[in-house]
């Protein structure tokens, strides 16, 4: 016997686009019935069971968000859908923080409806009718009376690696809000693991199916970050051979990640802020736009309220992006869990290096637990790269120098170090011979000095940046200008799309 096709209720006081919304789910297949108000709404809520419940913001006796916390009240399984007139933004912002499951810009896209529909109606587990003519509109998801658990979710959620009370509230906050459309904000030091988190967001959500598209805000030039966000047509800037998609189209249907979303030039986030709540994307070049669905998560290690706060961050794309947060701990605040991350990480360096995996003694252990691990989980698995390199027996060499230990790094030269400046006098009183070309001596000794901390490092751009005080941009720009040659295996992907 074939699963009951899901049942949608559309609560508008406006006839005409009632009956739109009606006739557009009719011919989708879906059972509609339509309400004019909220008591009317009420009392079908009352009388049948729904897959989605669509409500518009204002009607004659009441709010739509009315008919959200009813819905939460009773605990009730339809998923709501509020729709907002256009520049309503914190009404669509309040809704998300409040348990709706997406929200619709009025006047609304119908592409864009059939496809907010259907997410919605998959989380609940309804039917999703197949067209059996047509062009599909948005990723079909699979008819099952129960919707399954997300391929892949409990072992993204594994990842989370940790017993501590703040690694399993994490946990909790992921599994509870990735069935949602709600913008998420991941905040955390570098190296806490902040895509882990996206993606398991990603894995337990029901665009686990979908692609899930990860992007550095950080490092890519700002002269091509319109064309990487949002595709570019063929001619449109020199050296465009052809029509190509931006991450937004790449990523439809699926979760797109903005790592270090606080490293986006002023110019762009406007941008970015327009494409988030129009939901569509009008690639260089192009005069059309074009939806986009996609479910936006965004991750920072800088604190983005006091970016606002002084002009370096927009405000209306902090609300956007900020609708749920996620604070993923620093690891000296969970060393409980360093001996299930050292031995999790341990495995995963012998499995790659295809070393037999040496023993964590209770001494090896004490002596991490010294260190200050101020790049958390990825320090702490370079130093454990390290130990594992340097170890000759069966169990763990940790031998960290003294100076080490205490978060010093003499084989760095030092920012203010006497003996590095051209001007220092030595201990006869003479002075050190003046540079003849200052530019070329600057060049040098920072590329001495980069060169080393990349290579502490494994060629890791994140922690090299956290350990010089500098962003991914700047490292990137310093690669570049000062020609560090960086070993192929270690070079960072090239972006999607990227640009010859």
């Amino acid at each position: 016997m074939n699963a009951p096709t899901a049942c949608i209720l559309v609560v508008d006081d406006e006839p005409d686009l009632r009956t739109l919304y009606e006739l557009t789910l009719l011919r989708e297949g879906y059972r509609v019935e339509t309400a004019a108000s909220v008591q009317e709404a009420r009392e079908q809520i009352k009388a049948n069971r729904f897959d989605v419940v669509i409500a518009d913001m204002r009607l004659p006796d009441g709010f739509g968000m009315e008919l959200l916390q009813d819905l939460r009240e009773q605990q009730r399984r339809e998923r709501c859908v509020v729709m907002t007139a256009y520049g309503s933004a914190e009404n669509a912002v309040e809704a998300l923080r409040c348990g709706a499951f997406d929200y619709l810009t009025k006047p609304v896209d119908l592409r864009q409806f059939r496809s907010v529909v259907a997410s919605a109606v998959q989380g609940t587990g309804g039917v999703v009718p197949v067209r059996r003519s047509g062009p599909s509109h948005g990723r079909q998801p699979s008819a099952s009376i129960e919707p399954p658990p997300a391929a892949g979710a409990g072992a993204a959620l594994e990842r989370l690696i940790g017993a501590s009370q703040a690694m399993c509230n994490v946990r909790q906050r992921v599994a509870k809000i990735a069935r949602g459309m709600a913008p998420v904000l991941i905040h955390g030091e570098s190296g806490t693991g902040k895509e882990l988190v996206a993606q398991a967001l990603h894995a337990s959500s029901q665009r686990a199916d979908g692609p899930l598209i990860a992007v550095n805000c950080g490092a890519i030039p700002e002269n091509l970050l319109e064309a990487e966000f949002f595709g570019a047509r063929k001619g449109s800037y020199t050296g465009a051979f052809q029509d190509r998609d931006g991450y937004f189209q790449a990523a439809r249907g699926g979760t797109l990640f903005l790592d270090e979303i606080g490293d986006l030039p002023l110019v762009m986030q406007s941008k970015l802020l327009r494409a988030i709540q129009e939901r569509s994307v009008r690639s260089l070049g192009s005069t059309q736009e074009e939806t986009v669905d996609v479910r936006i998560v965004s991750a920072t290690h800088r604190d983005l309220a006091a970016d606002v706060r002084a002009g370096r961050f927009r405000q209306d794309l902090y609300y956007r992006l900020n609708v749920i947060e996620i604070v993923i701990p620093p690891l000296r605040e969970r060393r409980e869990d360093l001996p299930a991350l050292c031995n999790a990480l341990l495995q995963r360096i012998a499995q790659e290096s295809g070393m037999p995996l040496p023993a964590l003694t209770e001494r090896a252990l004490n002596a991490i637990a010294a260190h200050p691990l101020r790049g958390n989980v990825r320090e702490l698995e370079n130093l454990l790269h390290r130990a594992v390199a340097l170890s000759d027996g069966q169990e763990l060499q940790v031998d960290w120098p003294t100076a080490k230990a205490s978060g010093a790094t003499p084989d760095l030269p030092a920012r203010t170090s006497q003996s590095q400046d051209p001007l220092a006098r030595n201990n006869a009183g003479s002075t050190v011979p003046l540079p003849s070309d200052l530019q070329a001596w600057l060049d040098q000794h920072e590329r001495e000095i980069l060169v080393r901390a990349l290579r502490e490092s494994r060629f890791n751009r994140s922690a090299t940046a956290v350990r010089l005080g500098i962003s991914m941009r700047q490292i990137g720009y310093r690669i570049k200008r000062l020609n560090i040659a960086v070993p192929n295996d270690q070079e960072p992907p090239e972006p999607h799309g990227g640009i010859d």
